[in-house]
């Protein structure tokens, strides 16, 4: 090795230290928030378990709680988004109202993360536990751009008029959905997945047929107006 070689071999090395870190940080996070939840672990804590001693290293990547999450669900929404927007765009293609193959289209795309060894399974604990909380973090996972709108739009002429104007069944499927995927994700890993994912798009697909009953139907008619915008904000 010559003189003149070193510098450019010592190059890369440098070069890739601030995205090492990066990705270090995420995937500590991934696993603290996935074990702990979001607010259950210290940013000091992440910088620990990724082996970073700069105190200032979660702040200069991400600036603050916030940023790491979104950091985390950039790493993994796009390639959900682009599986769904494959599954969605054959539904159009085929022409016929299926509403078990829109329960697959939202379901899969999230299931393939079951596989992922790159914090997959943390993610959907993750986005599990923001779509599940008391008030609903959607904003954090639904951003713009995102495949659920098409989802939503495509989904809509399928299900009973209450079921998407007061009631908001479509996004009570999608916290289900993400509950059930939550918790396969947190146990022991298995060999297939396939039966537990088909079973659950048919449990999804249940939840959007559901029939809005008399007896709802009745007791939304004596909310009137104002008791329907109360129940809209509580269901989204």
């Amino acid at each position: 090795m010559t003189a003149q070689e070193m510098p450019e071999q010592a190059a890369p090395s440098r070069s890739r230290e601030p995205r090492d870190t990066r990705g270090k940080l995420i995937r500590a996070a991934e696993q603290l928030f996935a074990a702990r939840g979001i607010d259950g672990v210290s940013l000091s804590e992440i910088k620990r378990a990724a082996g970073q001693r700069n105190a200032m290293a979660l702040q200069y990547h991400f600036g603050d709680r916030a940023g790491l999450l979104r950091a985390i669900l950039d790493k993994h929404l796009p390639a959900v988004d682009a599986r769904r927007e494959v599954l969605l765009q054959q539904y159009e293609d085929s022409g016929t109202a299926d509403l078990r193959s829109l329960a697959a289209a939202l379901v899969l795309p999230a299931a393939a993360k079951l596989a992922d060894p790159d914090g997959g399974r943390e993610f959907l604990q993750i986005v599990a536990e923001l779509l599940n909380r008391p008030e609903a973090l959607v904003e954090v996972v639904v951003t713009k751009g995102s495949s659920i709108f098409a989802w939503r739009r495509l989904v809509e002429p399928l299900l009973a008029t209450e079921s998407t104007t007061v009631l908001h069944t479509r996004f009570t499927a999608m916290r289900f959905c993400h509950a059930e995927l939550a918790a396969r994700a947190a146990a022991r890993p298995r060999r297939d997945d396939r039966l537990f994912t088909s079973r659950l798009v048919d449990l999804v697909t249940a939840l959007l047929a559901t029939p809005v009953s008399e007896q709802t139907a009745r007791l939304l008619h004596e909310r009137g107006p104002k008791g329907r915008t109360r129940q809209q904000a509580s269901t989204r």
